[in-house]
Order: structure tokens, then sequence, then C-alpha cells
């Protein structure tokens, strides 16, 4: 059984190392159209008025957590081109399931999209025990994906 519980890296630690220029902090409001699609995404209502991340050029960054079985793992999440670039886990804080912050599950993520179902475009191999944060993770970069999304309309409005 591996005991991956622990803290990995900072939230400032991985912004900096995903941006060589710092990255610009950005706020996202989550109006109530955004809601009900991040509940659609989640399986559960999202809390907050608001998801900060950082932003430089069409590259974002997301430091968003979601609960694996009893407790919450943040994972940051890279997306550039609306596909993924990054998934790392930044605090895993279960007592099971810890592999899935290793980058040979992680890599997996590398190039997925958003289908129109609000789905990840590619299959993701799960990990025996480990269901829960597999589904956490697969979430994560979904959302990070939408939210991503949003901020190409919003750019292409301005």
């Amino acid at each position: 059984m591996v005991m991956g519980k622990g803290v990995f890296q900072s939230g400032p630690d991985f912004v900096a190392e995903v941006f060589e220029q710092q990255g610009n902090a950005k706020v996202l409001w989550l109006t109530n159209d955004i809601r009900q699609q991040t509940k659609v995404i989640l399986g559960r209502p999202v809390t907050g008025l608001r998801i900060r991340y950082h932003q430089h050029g069409n590259k974002t960054a997301w430091i968003l957590d979601e609960i694996g079985k009893e407790m919450p793992i943040t994972i940051g999440v890279v997306v550039e081109a609306n596909k993924i670039a990054q998934v790392k886990i930044l605090a895993y804080r279960e007592s099971r399931g810890g592999e899935v912050r290793y980058s040979a599950y992680t890599r997996q993520y590398l190039g997925a999209a958003l289908n129109d179902r609000y789905k990840l475009d590619q299959s993701i191999d799960g990990i025996t025990g480990a269901t829960l944060s597999v589904w956490a993770v697969n979430k994560v970069a979904a959302l990070a994906l939408y939210y991503h999304s949003l901020t190409e309309q919003t750019q292409a409005d301005q």
C-alpha cells in the first residue's frame, strides 16, 4: 500500500514552475450559467463566488480541490490551446490512493480536451484501490478545461 499523503508543492511554486514570466493572476466569476455547467462536470454544486487562476497568453494554470473518498485533493492543471499540458497533485490527504500523484499516472492527461458532453475526450486508466481519487482527478481535469474555455471566450469578446 502506498501512503501518498502530504503536500508536495505549494500553489505559488506550481505557478512559478509553469510560467517563465509571472502569469497574470486573474479571477473567473461563477455566474449561474457557469455554476450549472460546473454541477454537471463535478456531479455536485460548486462552492464560492469565484475561481482564481493564472494566465499568460493562451496558457492557464488552475489550482483546484476535489474530494477523493473523504478528503480534498489539491490538483494543479495547466491548459494550453484547449488541451491539458500538465496535471500535478499538489497535496494529497487520503490514506489510500496516493498513486495518482506519480507522473506515470498523470502523464495520461497530456493532450486531453473536453468533448461535447463536458468529459475528457480520451480514456484514463484507473488505479486499483484508488477509484475515487482517479474520478476526482478526472473531474478536476475536465473542470479546468471548461474554465479555460471560458477565458478564451472572454478574450474573444474583448
